[in-house]
């Protein structure tokens, strides 16, 4: 099994991706898990620049949860996120239309993405800046890092 890529699912902690990466995995992918553990939990996206900023390009970062349009896309990739994860919508999809629908699904959010892309002034995937993303419209104060609790 060591020609398999481990992706470790569920981080949404720097100290979590930090361990991650140190114990040698290939990829992170911050995930909530639909949000289902806890009533009010972190989204996944809110987590994403803390876990991004502790892997520091070490490893591919995937963003699992609330990618509905291409605008989800983009912010995700601003936000420093290598792909991002859209089992719903292919589920969802898939029992609506079957593979037609999925097509079409994944048709319409590449229009989507390359659309807000194309709003955004980015040619490419790389052009893609996390300034495109604004966190504190109104100047709030920042809360803090999210941080797991100890039990």
């Amino acid at each position: 099994c060591k020609d398999i890529p481990l992706v470790v699912k569920g981080i949404m902690t720097a100290e979590d991706a930090t361990e991650a990466v140190n114990a040698g995995v290939d990829g992170v992918m911050v995930s909530n898990h639909g949000g289902r553990g806890l009533d009010g939990a972190l989204a996944a996206i809110d987590a994403l620049p803390e876990v991004v900023e502790a892997v520091g390009g070490k490893v591919p970062i995937l963003l699992d949860g609330g990618i509905r349009r291409g605008t989800d896309v983009l912010k995700a990739l601003a936000l420093g996120a290598t792909a991002v994860g859209i089992g719903k919508p292919i589920f969802f999809a898939l029992a609506v239309g079957g593979e037609e629908a999925v097509v079409d699904l994944l048709s319409m959010l590449q229009r989507e993405t390359e659309a807000a892309m194309a709003i955004c002034g980015c040619e490419k995937v790389a052009d893609v800046r996390r300034s495109l993303v604004t966190r504190r419209p109104n100047g709030g104060s920042r809360a803090g890092k999210y941080v797991r609790s100890k039990l």
